[in-house]
């Protein structure tokens, strides 16, 4: 049976109204007419999601699906996270486009998903690639708003002066919770980490035409009267053999370092029995990996180590920038 090496997946992407060019920028190859929202870089879905697989580009199980992966080598895939995941890969990572604003939407929250076991829990954070000046995000409810008058104020159109409204900042990164109301706004490039699901409930769509709205099943998400927190930071980033790697964030779900590279040293990187993603958001190199196995990465290159692949080398140039993504083991996961 072929060994796991260093997994590498083709772009699933996707057209949007919101969408545009700004993918290019990641090296992914757009078509020539339809505006590209998003470009999902890690996929474990059901069969009920269309497109909701994604498929191995490199090494012997290229063409292969990642749930048939997860079928066939579920301990060498997924390890320690193999208990509380067993029915698919945990996370499922994307890039997100938004030329023009996304819709103001929520997610499923664990008193919702108990009532409604056909949706699922949708926690997610945001990494700020790129941003044009003046762009925001929407994050949270103001916490004065209650629930009967942000009703209200869906009815009249104007729930934007609701939202909190943050400066879109390039390498900040923002954590959203099942339950925050939130948009993307125009003219924002992330990267997206987040728990494998689709469900969304819509509230406003500024105006556009022909997108169903979800307002009665937002309401029951929707968490009011919180104090909307900022941007991730890193209180004490780490040195280590030229390499800054700053922890952005840590959930019950996934934990999210930046590793900025200040010289090009190698660096030894084990999986400690746990599934692993690094993005690299900027720069270029390769990670060597076991039996030789070199994946050549740039920016925009989203690789997938296996748990039981042990460790690898990344090499990256000075000045390269990646996230690297762990999940949890199940004795840290906790009870949605």
């Amino acid at each position: 049976m072929t060994e796991l090496y260093p997994l590498v997946f083709t772009s699933i992407l996707r057209p949007k109204v919101w969408g545009g060019r700004a993918l290019e920028r990641l090296n992914k190859p757009l078509p020539p007419a339809d505006p590209i929202g998003e470009s999902w870089e890690i996929a474990d879905l059901p069969s009920s999601i269309p497109d909701g697989q994604s498929v191995v580009a490199n090494g012997p199980l290229a063409g292969r699906t990642l749930g048939d992966v997860r079928m066939s080598y579920p301990e060498d895939l997924l390890g320690h996270a193999l208990e509380s995941h067993a029915n698919g890969f945990p996370l499922l990572v994307k890039y997100l486009d938004a030329r023009e604003n996304l819709s103001v939407q929520v997610h499923p929250t664990p008193s919702y998903v108990r009532r409604h076991p056909e949706t699922h829990l949708k926690s997610e954070a945001w990494f700020i690639v790129a941003a044009e000046p003046g762009s925001v995000i929407y994050k949270g409810i103001r916490p004065e708003i209650s629930r009967e008058t942000f009703a209200d104020h869906i009815a009249a159109g104007s729930v934007v002066d609701d939202l909190v409204a943050m400066p879109a900042r390039a390498g900040e990164c923002h954590y959203l919770p099942s339950g925050t109301c939130h948009a993307l706004g125009a003219g924002v490039l992330v990267a997206e980490i987040q728990t494998p699901s689709d469900t969304t409930f819509r509230v406003f769509d500024w105006n556009r035409k022909g997108r169903e709205l979800h307002i009665d099943e937002a309401l029951e998400c929707i968490v009011f009267g919180e104090e909307p927190s900022p941007a991730a930071t890193s209180a004490r980033p780490a040195q280590v053999d030229g390499w800054t790697v700053e922890r952005l964030v840590k959930t019950e779900f996934f934990a999210i370092d930046r590793v900025n590279v200040v010289d090009a040293i190698p660096m030894e990187v084990a999986t400690n029995g746990l599934p692993r993603v690094q993005m690299v958001i900027a720069g270029q190199g390769r990670i060597e990996g076991p039996e030789d196995v070199v994946t050549p990465v740039r920016a925009g290159s989203t690789v997938l180590l296996p748990a039981g692949i042990g460790q690898v080398f990344v090499r990256l140039e000075a000045s390269a920038c990646m996230l690297d993504v762990t999940v949890p083991g199940p004795s840290v996961r906790m009870l949605a």
